[in-house]
């Protein structure tokens, strides 16, 4: 596109440079056919009127004009000679005197008939020699003589050629100059685009953090501007399609992996009972544990089926008390706190509200909790409370208990993840818990952020968006 640009321009730049010159040489060739033409009418006007003076001399001398006017015109043919003009006489139709070599071929045989006119007669002869013949006749009583001025115009047309000449070198020079103007113009011009492409190529390639430098404000800085933004756009889509397989293969790999121990052992269990001879009491065992591992899987099913609910974000919203919600969580988890030992405190200083679907954020406050207890030993505290800020309403969830290390702080939302995998199947757990917790957080466009040090315990804090005004309320 550059090449083609570029020849075409610079085609309509020798047109038009081209064109003004030839008109600029005409117009200088008129002027100076014009300067020549005046040149010759007032020479042939002086001569004329010099010449007559002269025969009118020799009349009165009572000499003959006609046998006389070669020595006549002798004179002023050497007063033209040194200016390359001729002169020519002419007598009742026929030339009696001719002082040029360069007389018009056309009239060499007769002079011009102006009948008993007395005017000018102006023409151009270009062959052999550009010529500018000026012919008119004398008044009476010599209206039988006629001179003819011989302008010779080679030196003007010499002249011409060389302006014209000059003119075309420096009209050549001047495309020369346009033409490295033009082809640096270009480069500059289409620079963006070249990076344009060559960037297109890279993301192409699946280099998609590749970026054009924006410089200016014009339009193609803008379009540099544009293609950045779409650059960073795909570039963002990619990483979370990238994020996305990443934690649907280590879904999968965890999901595998749940599955095969239970699996394994329930088969191993089944396998012992039927080839072995084995007692009524350790028989019993054996099924105890296998309705155990059944009852696990059953859960994780449960808990899959919930996610994928959750998934479909058609949902029934209300207006949502935190008092109503901490009151049905009270009667839940107070039997957990006091199977394990483990004092459960709730405290609401306000009335507050949170909009969304009380089921889903019963069960995302009851998970939470749940996973504090688990954490938490024996005589140990978990606090559950809520308050305002001017954001809206945080509900937050503290214990004491073993923490979670740094490095898994960013995995803990993961499904199947589990900070301490011996005593989270201990304790029953599938690891999707956290899963279900982050579904839930996000249906109801709110935020889970996650407080941590090993050995210190854990705080998570729920960020949810302003329903209503609040009004003072306290509960515990």
């Amino acid at each position: 596109m550059k090449k083609r640009t570029f020849f075409v321009m610079l085609i309509l730049f020798l047109i038009f440079l081209n064109s003004m010159i030839l008109v600029v040489s005409i117009v200088i060739l008129k002027d100076k056919l014009a300067a020549d033409r005046d040149r010759c009418l007032s020479e042939h006007y002086v001569i004329a009127t010099s010449l007559i003076g002269d025969m009118q001399a020799l009349k009165q001398r009572e000499s003959e004009v006609q046998e006389n006017i070669s020595k006549l015109m002798r004179v002023y043919s050497r007063y033209l000679q040194g200016k390359g003009d001729g002169l020519a006489v002419s007598y009742c139709g026929e030339w009696i005197y001719e002082s040029s070599p360069l007389m018009p071929t056309e009239n060499l045989g007769f002079a011009p008939d102006t009948g008993s006119r007395q005017e000018r007669i102006v023409c151009l002869e270009n062959e052999p020699a550009p010529i500018l013949c000026v012919y008119g006749n004398f008044p009476a009583p010599w209206q039988d003589y006629g001179l003819m001025y011989i302008g010779n115009l080679e030196g003007m047309v010499s002249s011409w050629r060389h302006t014209k000449n000059i003119l075309f070198l420096t009209g050549a020079a001047a495309m020369f100059v346009m033409a490295l103007f033009l082809f640096q113009f270009l480069n500059i011009i289409f620079r963006p685009l070249r990076q344009i492409s060559r960037a297109s190529a890279k993301i192409a390639n699946g280099n998609y953090e590749s970026r054009i430098p924006v410089r200016g404000k014009d339009e193609i800085a803008s379009v540099a501007h544009h293609f950045n933004l779409m650059a960073g756009q795909v570039e963002t889509q990619i990483q979370k399609l990238r994020d996305a397989a990443r934690q649907k293969q280590q879904f999968i790999d965890n999901f595998s992996h749940e599955l095969r121990i239970p699996l394994t052992a329930i088969y191993g269990y089944a396998e012992y009972i039927q080839k072995a001879s084995v007692p009524e009491e350790e028989r019993y065992e054996c099924t105890q544990f296998i309705m155990s591992e059944c009852n696990r899987l059953q859960n994780m099913a449960y808990q899959l089926l919930n996610i994928a609910l959750l998934r479909n974000e058609d949902m029934e919203e209300e207006t949502c008390p935190v008092s109503s919600l901490f009151a049905q969580s009270k009667k839940v988890m107070n039997v957990k706190a006091a199977e394990k030992n483990i004092k459960l405190f709730y405290t609401l200083p306000q009335n507050l509200f949170i909009r969304g679907n009380a089921q889903q954020l019963l069960i995302l406050l009851n998970n939470l909790i749940d996973n504090a207890m688990k954490a938490s030993q024996t005589g140990e505290e978990v606090r559950v409370s809520a308050y305002s800020r001017k954001s809206g309403t945080v509900v937050e969830v503290e214990d004491h208990g073993i923490g979670i290390d740094p490095d898994s702080l960013s995995h803990i939302k993961e499904a199947f993840y589990r900070v301490d995998k011996a005593r989270s199947r201990a304790a029953g757990g599938t690891g999707l818990g956290l899963s279900i917790c982050e579904s839930i957080v996000q249906l109801h466009h709110a935020e889970m952020i996650f407080a941590s040090e090993p050995g210190e315990g854990t705080t998570v804090r729920l960020y949810f968006p302003k329903a209503v005004e609040e009004e003072s309320f306290t509960s515990s």
